[in-house]
């Protein structure tokens, strides 16, 4: 990449600002106990690493419980002090390697880094610290967005000279010339702000420029949904459609996509009639080509739930499981096996992809003349018919996941039309009438 100078500004910039306690000798403390395990001593370190990161490793010592004791101590000890004396010696050399790149580097280079080669340092130098469909979104909105219109209306537009009228007028053009939302906008302002914050720390900039833009007034959401009849005519039509029941238990759920697409065999418990949702896959797009993220946990906290499992729902799932076992030994060895803990695969075992689920719900809706909705949208005309038949906000919001109420009542404020027509009718008793 040109202009790798910043690389070498922020590291210096680190350096400098590492001198000031250069005086004092960094201390490691690593902190230990035994465990027992399965009749044996096992050693467990607890420490901060160079990094800053917590660690807590263990191993065993190969020493029996009984009559060991003591030499299980004696190699904690031995153990705690080894890791100290290691984390010293990589900090004398991150230090060392600090301190060389620092002698390197050129202080000019810190007035003429281009803005967007700043941006793009800083989205790599990220990388590490955000999770992979994170990353994607942060990568798309910079290296698509935002440095292509600086490169094409302000090349050669360095850091230092970079101002709120520069970031303003991109706004502008962004929602009048291509004609993006003032959210989408937002959420590019907040990696622009964010980078140009960190920019400030490093003292590259005296101030953000960002600080001084106006963002645009933030759209409220209006979720979209299938009324009962909308959604009984949508479940009628989709009955023998191959993904009929992926379709159904996302409308009766209200389960996210990456929900639905990541449940797994082991999230059924067929004697407890329990669904357990504790796994996501999603899909994202890196320099352009497709990644699937699979991952053993839920949005928030709050998204690990357990929902009740009907009878209808789980005789069509035995009749999967017995369709796919089915599959496996008619296709021998061409069926892929790297998603079989899943319950939603092809006929050839290969996984449900979630663009394919976003792209095809639309064919089955024009097919079947229904109106035209977001896949998204089924999880909102569960809520709908939930609160229809006197299910209460806080219930909902533990039925969907949400983390908070606030979330829920904010999407589904429509819902609470009803409750307002009975508060109508209460004062109107009060009138008198012709």
């Amino acid at each position: 990449m040109a202009y790798k100078a910043l690389s070498a500004i922020l590291i210096m910039s680190m350096a400098d600002e590492s001198m000031l306690h250069r005086t004092k000798e960094v201390i490691f403390m690593v902190a230990g106990h035994l465990r027992e395990k399965r009749g044996y001593f096992h050693i467990v370190l607890s420490y901060t690493d160079e990094n800053g990161k917590r660690q807590t490793p263990s191993k065993t010592t190969g020493l029996p419980v009984k009559g060991n004791k003591k030499r299980a101590e004696a190699m904690l000890m031995e153990a705690r002090q080894s890791k100290e004396l290691e984390l010293k010696q990589r900090q004398e050399a991150k230090e060392a390697k600090l301190n060389e790149t620092t002698q390197k580097s050129n202080p000019q280079d810190e007035a003429t880094i281009p803005f967007t080669a700043f941006m793009l340092d800083w989205l790599e130098m990220m990388k590490p610290n955000l999770d992979k469909p994170t990353y994607a979104s942060y990568s798309f909105c910079i290296k698509s967005k935002i440095v292509v219109y600086f490169d094409e209306f302000f090349p050669g537009l360095s850091l230092c000279n970079l101002t709120p009228k520069h970031i303003q007028d991109y706004y502008t053009y962004e929602m009048k010339e291509r004609g993006v939302s003032a959210n989408t906008v937002i959420h590019r302002h907040a990696n622009i702000h964010k980078a140009l914050k960190y920019a400030v720390k490093m003292d590259l900039i005296p101030f953000n420029p960002a600080d001084k833009v106006e963002r645009p007034k933030k759209q409220r959401y209006i979720a979209d949904y299938y009324r009962q009849e909308e959604l009984e005519r949508l479940l009628e039509a989709s009955k023998d459609h191959p993904y009929s029941l992926l379709i159904q238990m996302t409308a009766f759920y209200g389960l996210r996509r990456s929900e639905v697409v990541g449940l797994k065999w082991s999230a059924i418990d067929f004697k407890q009639k329990i669904i357990t949702i504790r796994h996501t896959v999603t899909q994202v797009t890196l320099d352009g080509k497709s990644q699937i993220i699979q991952k053993d946990r839920t949005k928030t906290k709050s998204s690990y739930r357990s929902l009740p499992l009907i009878p209808p729902f789980e005789e069509l799932l035995y009749r999967l499981k017995t369709q796919q076992e089915m599959n496996r030994k008619m296709c021998g060895k061409g069926y892929c096996t790297e998603y079989k803990d899943y319950i939603y695969v092809n006929e050839i075992g290969e996984l449900i992809k979630p663009g394919y689920i976003t792209q095809h719900f639309p064919l089955v809706l024009k097919k079947n003349g229904l109106r035209k909705i977001r896949f998204h949208d089924l999880r909102h005309s569960c809520a709908s018919l939930l609160y229809a038949n006197g299910v209460s906000l806080k219930e909902i919001q533990e039925w969907l996941g949400h983390s908070d109420i606030s979330t829920t009542s904010n999407i589904y404020t429509h819902l609470d039309f009803s409750s307002k027509v009975a508060s109508a009718n209460a004062i109107l008793s009060v009138f008198p009438t012709e």
